[in-house]
């Protein structure tokens, strides 16, 4: 594969960096006031929708569809990854540009299963960012790492579906501008595994739903919320169903694939600022009569830090290349392998300039302490690591077992 950027890329790239720079930074001490004197931790200050507006202006907008539609023109999945990069450096810039989570995911499957009237009512709103979603698949008393325990019933009832189910960690429930619910459940537990599940619109104003609380992640009330929700005798058309019943694990694993390389390609985003930000501390910071940077020890962390983001970024793009050529199916194993390794780089990196910071890297004044929070929760969000490592591992195993050969016939690799 090739590793220069396209020239499509690079002229994104260019805006998004002049972006970044003039506005979306200065933005994040505006957002910071503007949220702390709204007094509603679930608020949407005007500084995003400012921020929105001159993103739309500049074209970087919708940029995370690779194909396309009546709204978006779509971009490759490796032309994508260096955008999403960058707007991993600031907790803005997704939001800023109609790129965030969970959104994405659910405009991807709407835009793919959705019916025409369907895409008119949510995916075009969604698309204009007038609107948020939520996706609710997660649930308080399964393991949700393994979709098939999703207890929550959809059932049929004439003309229309019930549904009853108990579901948390859902991103998103907490904001106003949150309309629209995506819902996982078993429409038919008698079914096949991977046929038992289906996935259902589910409108936020609708009677029965119930949004218990917003969970906080490390203390951090964040605004999007992370909801508990309780969705009792909820009645929707059959309309709603999205794409067809049982298909449900389907669109939850095409969904899946592109969300995980997002959050990896933002992940080493987070990690780049995390070492600037370390760099820059070492450099104007003096301790035992040297410059931190001039002590042995930080440089090996800077070292070390260069070094892990650069593999990781790599594993990145070869993955975001294998999804262009062979679609999200044939690439989950290197979806595995990166959704394991991104986010514990950068865990690395942040850790590493906390350190560097002394006690201003874990407080408020600075964003690490906020970036590490996160960063955590993506070794558990989208599957466990230890569910993609489960992955990985069969895939070799079965090498073995087959006796399959390890390259194909052209020389790649299987």
């Amino acid at each position: 594969m090739e590793f220069d950027f396209s020239d499509t890329a690079q002229r994104y790239r260019e805006k998004l960096v002049r972006f970044l720079e003039s506005s979306v930074f200065p933005a994040e001490s505006v957002y910071k006031d503007q949220m702390d004197r709204s007094g509603d931790p679930h608020g949407h200050p005007q500084i995003i929708e400012d921020l929105k507006t001159e993103a739309r202006s500049l074209g970087l907008w919708n940029l995370f569809l690779p194909h396309k539609t009546k709204w978006t023109d779509g971009l490759s999945n490796l032309d994508y990854a260096p955008l999403a990069e960058l707007s991993g450096m600031s907790f803005l810039a997704p939001e800023a540009m109609n790129c965030s989570a969970p959104d994405t995911g659910n405009m991807e499957i709407l835009a793919a299963y959705g019916t025409e009237r369907q895409k008119e009512r949510w995916l075009a709103p969604l698309l204009e960012g007038e609107i948020r979603s939520c996706f609710a698949m997660t649930e308080p008393a399964v393991a949700s790492s393994d979709a098939t325990n999703i207890e929550c019933s959809i059932r049929r009832d004439g003309d229309e579906y019930v549904i009853n189910g108990h579901k948390w960690w859902i991103s998103g429930a907490a904001s106003s501008r949150c309309k629209l619910a995506i819902v996982m459940g078993k429409t038919d537990p008698s079914e096949s595994t991977y046929r038992q599940q289906s996935m259902i619109l589910v409108p936020m104003d609708t009677p029965g739903v119930r949004v218990l609380r917003s969970l906080p992640v490390f203390g951090y009330n964040d605004r999007e919320g992370h909801c508990e929700i309780l969705f009792e005798d909820v009645r929707v058309p059959r309309e709603n169903l999205l794409g067809e019943e049982g298909s449900g694990f389907e669109i939850a694993q095409s969904r899946l694939g592109p969300g995980r390389i997002h959050h990896c390609m933002r992940s080493i985003g987070a990690a780049e600022r995390a070492l600037d930000l370390m760099c820059k501390r070492a450099q104007s910071r003096t301790a035992f009569k040297k410059h931190l940077s001039e002590q042995g020890v930080v440089q090996n962390w800077i070292a070390e830090s260069r070094i892990e983001i650069d593999q990781a970024r790599l594993l990145t793009l070869n993955a975001a290349y294998l999804m262009d050529k062979v679609g999200n199916k044939g690439a989950r194993i290197e979806i595995s392998e990166i959704k394991v390794v991104a986010p514990n780089v950068a865990l690395k990196v942040i850790d590493r300039a906390i350190q560097v910071h002394g006690g201003g890297g874990v407080s408020d004044d600075f964003p690490l302490a906020t970036m590490w929070a996160h960063q955590r929760t993506l070794r558990l969000a989208d599957g466990p690591d230890e569910v993609h490592k489960m992955t990985i591992a069969r895939r070799e195993l079965a090498r073995h077992v087959s006796e399959a050969p390890f390259f194909h016939g052209d020389g790649s690799r299987l």
